[in-house]
């Protein structure tokens, strides 16, 4: 049985955008006490042997489709792609921009401007500077960016680490007292599971 007290952890990266999906909504469905852990999905997947749904047809435009219509019902606008989405897009410098401003308690902030360059905007995250304006627009100095974020390198490799061991299946994922819900339409789950009324 789960222990509702425990802190939910949820484990993302800012190329899924089923988790993007899942953020813009976590604290309304979970409340505000969850632990924000960025991980490198790459990582992940090669320890599973994966190849993930965005990768491979005929479950790419499915799964294009299904998150335009999540984005649709929740009254968000349409989803967006950064060039050469999901490969060409994918860089482990905003993950480990979140996990430097994890220490000024930025890393939500840090998290969310990265998804809205990749999912709303969609002029991603890969452009020179694009992730140190995602950090000065949560409100951290440019100055001490670079330094930053070279120290957090093991942090995020730790996260990520600790996301295999513990048998994470993918991101979108929230962790409860070792209980995975893997998915954005799995946050209601995790709110039951807690005892909140999603």
């Amino acid at each position: 049985m789960i222990d509702p007290t425990i802190r939910p952890v949820f484990s993302f990266d800012t190329n899924s955008p089923y988790a993007y999906l899942a953020a813009l909504r976590i604290d309304t469905v979970l409340g505000g006490d969850v632990e924000w852990r960025p991980i490198a999905f790459a990582f992940l997947l090669r320890s599973q042997n994966r190849t993930p749904w965005s990768m491979m047809e005929p479950t790419r435009t499915a799964g294009v489709a299904e998150c335009q219509a999540r984005a649709a019902a929740r009254g968000l606008p349409p989803l967006r792609w950064p060039p050469g989405w999901p490969l060409e897009s994918y860089t482990l410098e905003p993950l480990r921009a979140i996990c430097a401003a994890i220490a000024h308690e930025k890393h939500r902030e840090v998290a969310i401007a990265a998804f809205r360059r990749n999912f709303l905007t969609g002029d991603g995250v890969r452009g020179a500077g694009a992730i140190r304006e995602c950090w000065a627009q949560a409100g951290l100095d440019p100055a001490t960016y670079d330094e930053e974020i070279e120290a957090a390198k093991g942090q995020l490799a730790a996260f990520t680490d600790r996301a295999i061991a513990d048998g994470v299946p993918g991101v979108p994922t929230i962790t409860i007292d070792g209980v995975h819900f893997w998915g954005d339409d799995r946050l209601d789950d995790a709110a039951r599971a807690m005892g909140r009324e999603p």
